[in-house]
Parts: structure tokens; C-alpha cells; sequence
């Protein structure tokens, strides 16, 4: 394989894609930031970082690798799990940043469609996205 080959041109479309998406939640996530200062959140550089990431493995198991035998997905989506509960606060009893963490999980699984070459998902996953976390404007606040 050659670096510019078509396998290299898909999977560099794909990641391409991916970064795009995961900064387009991430922009979402920094205006909330803006908006909320009592506490960080994942901002554009982690989702654009989560999406790409997990674009790049499925998409470079699903080319090279059969994908039965390379990725095994539930195990991406568990280990993304994981960085999301670092972004889940508990303070006095009031639980802050689930939306952070559900965002972040859900980047991962964009980031997976993408990689496996599903745009029109991706893109209709990511627009439902920015839209859900948008209904934050209709929540009764404490």
C-alpha cells in the first residue's frame, strides 16, 4: 500500500469527516461553558478528539481487517464510558456534567458510523446531537 492509495484517500475522508462532526458538538459544549461557568465541561478539542479516535479504528479495522475479526465496539463504547464519568461532579448532593458525558459517548458513536463509512447517519446523528443538548433552554432550573 502506497500513501496515496484509495484505502489511505477513504480512511483520511473519514477522519476528516469525524474531526469536523466531534468539534461541531464540542462548539455546543464551549457555548454552554459560556453560558454556565461553575464548572468545566468537554469542549471542542475532546469531542473533535473522541470522534477522530474512534473514527480511526473502526475505519482502519474496517479497510485492512475484516471487521469480524478486528474491533470489537462494545469495548470502544465502554472505555469512552469511562472518560465521560471523569466529567460527571457531585457536589453537595447535585450531580453536574451527565449531558458532558452522554455527549462525549454519544461523539464516540458518531465517530464509529463515520468510520464505517455512514456520512448521512453521522451527519444526522450529529445535527440530533446539537439539537438535544440544545433543549437545555426548555429544563426547569434548580
Amino acid at each position: 500500500m502506497t500513501f496515496i492509495s484509495p484505502e489511505n484517500g477513504i480512511l483520511l475522508t473519514r477522519l476528516s469527516v469525524a474531526v469536523i462532526l466531534g468539534m461541531l458538538i464540542g462548539i455546543q459544549r464551549e457555548r454552554r461553558k459560556l453560558v454556565d461557568r461553575s464548572y468545566g465541561s468537554a469542549g471542542l478539542r475532546t469531542h473533535a478528539l473522541v470522534c477522530l479516535g474512534t473514527a480511526l479504528i473502526v475505519s482502519t479495522f474496517a479497510v485492512l481487517v475484516p471487521l469480524s475479526v478486528g474491533v470489537n465496539l462494545p469495548s470502544i463504547m465502554i472505555g469512552i464510558g469511562f472518560i465521560g464519568a471523569g466529567t460527571i461532579i457531585s457536589n453537595q448532593g447535585k450531580i453536574k456534567g451527565l449531558a458532558n458525558a452522554a455527549s462525549i459517548w454519544v461523539t464516540a458513536a458518531i465517530g464509529i458510523s463515520v468510520g464505517l463509512g455512514l456520512f448521512m447517519v453521522s451527519v444526522a446523528a450529529t445535527i440530533l446531537s446539537i439539537l438535544v443538548l440544545e433543549l437545555r433552554r426548555f429544563e426547569a432550573i434548580d
